[in-house]
């Protein structure tokens, strides 16, 4: 008698291949049998009107600090994530030294937005080493699969001390002592090597990210830890320093591509449209094509929609926060702020004034947040509401400056407004990135690049001002049902750019596809009902910490090794989640 049979689902077994109707047995955690009529089994799940899909693969989130603490990963597992990779853009919290374990804290606080309080609060460091910090993952059942790249800030601060800090070349001896950690983290099972070069990145004191100005010696250096390897990715974050001139994005993207040629394994980078430079994505693209034909498995991380944020009275920004009358109230509760903000005498105070400055020495506020307040009414321009159904792509005549207009109110009128909604819970969408045309046909030409892969989630991370890990379902629902500015995509792609292209980059051979014999993954949909929610902020992080959480509706079983984990939208309280070792696990599944 098999353990489970899903019964009569329209099969999509991420391959790209077109859906057909069958059953699937599971037996043991495993994907025993394929067909029809396969016999009995000890509970059936009729699937009938329903798609069924392998777990979803998610390979860019920053659980690194909430998974030494957390056994459910939610928002991943609200949906259809089976399996999530961290470690991404560099920053992660092994291998550590006792003494710096605040440094990394304030490190993953700036570049990340995880509250400080929180990961001081859960995180249980118990462990020193990469493998060390691997076992501690080990020995807690939790949800979902969860696999760790090395990242570099960490293990640069390690080697290096305080010469790491303050961008300090590496020397000979410092990248020597990081090729053999790197191998050492390789062989205990880490599923790659991070890196983050990203202009934006800042510590919580507002200091540059330890491997910000790596150099090419350093990178490559590290890379050739992949000699002889046959498992394990390589991934950067940066900004290619387009800013400053063609010169040096040549040079930046240089250093990039020999750090992926000399790892020779798969390699990845993020990819998005940014409003200051529009075209240099397509650069980007003609660079990954050409780094492809010299020989380097070369991918590009896109995401599904905007990279984004959400303003809001609870969240990490909003436009008053540097507004002296408003800094008067800050300190008080969401409720006691929201009361004295609706007396008109208020209002009327904190829209005669201008904001003061947020970022500068010592602020974790990047500079980022006083240029959208010194371009407000531009920036307004892509203010939006999202709704219920959110709907993140929205015509220009919905944002806020373009409903200001229509109501001949000031700007910053309708913005005050707005926040005050809903009792001050209401959120401002602003895409930052892939928006420049505010449509998606720029990310629609992304993501059907050959070289793309589905990422950029962030999942567990900047929780007080984004929630894509529900990305996923938006991928399913916008891009194969409800967009109504353009082309769509067909539902296979979508599956399969979730599930085995996934698998396929990361080497993960027993999952990311519907197979016989494969680990029983797997997620029954109703497609027809299936939406997010709107996000929210709940306050359930350790010492009181609040984050952006967005639930889905339409999932109606996740699997996780055979065992259902999430049904209905309820957690179920089933932990067969683990820790992939990549090295250990290609070779079990080789076998």
């Amino acid at each position: 008698m098999y353990d489970l049979k899903i019964t009569g689902g329209i099969l999509h077994d991420g391959s790209g291949a077109p859906g057909r109707v069958a059953d699937i047995a599971v037996k043991d955690g495993r994907i025993a049998a394929i067909g029809s009529d396969l016999g009995e089994a000890a509970r059936t799940i009729d699937a009938t009107g329903k798609i069924v899909t392998p777990g979803f693969i998610d390979i860019h989130t920053h659980y690194d600090g909430q998974a030494s603490w957390d056994d459910e990963l939610r928002p991943s597992i609200d949906h259809g994530v089976t399996t999530a990779i961290m470690g991404n853009c560099g920053v992660g919290f092994a291998p550590v030294r006792e003494t710096d374990h605040d440094k990394l804290i304030k490190l993953m606080e700036g570049v990340e937005d995880i509250p400080g309080t929180a990961l001081h609060e859960g995180l249980t460091w118990d462990w020193e080493s990469f493998p060390d910090y691997l076992d501690a993952l080990a020995k807690i059942p939790r949800t979902i699969d969860i696999a760790a790249m090395l990242p570099h800030d960490p293990l640069r601060m390690y080697v290096m001390g305080d010469r790491a800090v303050f961008s300090e070349p590496a020397n000979d001896d410092d990248i020597a002592q990081m090729r053999r950690l790197t191998r050492e983290a390789l062989e205990a099972g880490a599923i790659g090597f991070a890196t983050g070069r990203s202009d934006v990145h800042k510590t919580s004191d507002g200091d540059w990210t330890p491997s910000s100005e790596s150099t090419r010696e350093e990178l490559t250096g590290i890379a050739k830890a992949f000699d002889g390897l046959d498992f394990g990715v390589v991934q950067a974050v940066s900004d290619f320093n387009l800013e400053r001139g063609e010169q040096d994005f040549d040079e930046e993207w240089e250093i990039i591509a020999d750090y992926a040629k000399a790892s020779g394994r798969p390699f990845s980078f993020s990819l998005m449209q940014r409003d200051f430079a529009p075209d240099q994505w397509l650069k980007l693209i003609e660079r990954t094509e050409k780094l492809k034909a010299e020989g380097v498995d070369a991918r590009m991380q896109v995401a599904p929609r905007a990279i984004g944020v959400f303003l809001g009275f609870n969240c990490t920004f909003h436009p008053f926060m540097g507004y002296p009358t408003y800094k008067t109230i800050a300190h008080l509760s969401l409720e006691e702020r929201v009361a004295k903000m609706k007396d008109p005498e208020f209002k009327a105070k904190v829209l005669a004034e201008k904001t003061d400055k947020l970022s500068g020495p010592g602020s974790s506020v990047p500079p980022l947040a006083d240029l959208l307040m010194e371009h407000i009414e531009f920036v307004a321009e892509k203010f939006f509401q999202l709704g219920d159904p959110p709907d993140y792509e929205q015509p220009p005549e919905n944002s806020l400056a373009a409903r200001a207009r229509e109501k001949g109110v000031p700007l910053m009128e309708m913005i005050y407004d707005t926040l005050l909604e809903r009792e001050g819970h209401e959120l401002i969408y602003l895409p930052l990135y892939n928006y420049t045309e505010l449509n998606y046909d720029n990310v629609l030409k992304m993501m059907e690049h050959p070289q793309a892969l589905y990422g950029l989630s962030d999942g567990g991370a900047h929780v007080g001002t984004v929630c894509d890990a529900s990305m996923p379902t938006y991928m399913l629902t916008h891009w194969t049902r409800d967009r109504k500015r353009g082309r769509k995509l067909d539902l296979p792609t979508v599956v399969n750019m979730l599930t085995g292209r996934q698998a396929d980059y990361l080497g993960m051979k027993d999952r990311g596809y519907l197979r016989e014999g494969l680990k029983a993954d797997i997620n029954v949909i109703d497609l027809d009902q299936l939406q997010s929610e709107p996000p929210h902020m709940e306050q359930d992080l350790p010492a009181g910490g609040q984050r952006l959480l967005q639930g889905a509706r339409g999932y109606d079983v996740t699997l996780v090794s055979g065992e259902v984990v999430m049904e209905k939208g309820q957690l179920t309280g089933a932990r067969p989640g683990t820790l992939y070792r990549a090295g250990q696990h290609a070779a079990v599944a080789a076998e």
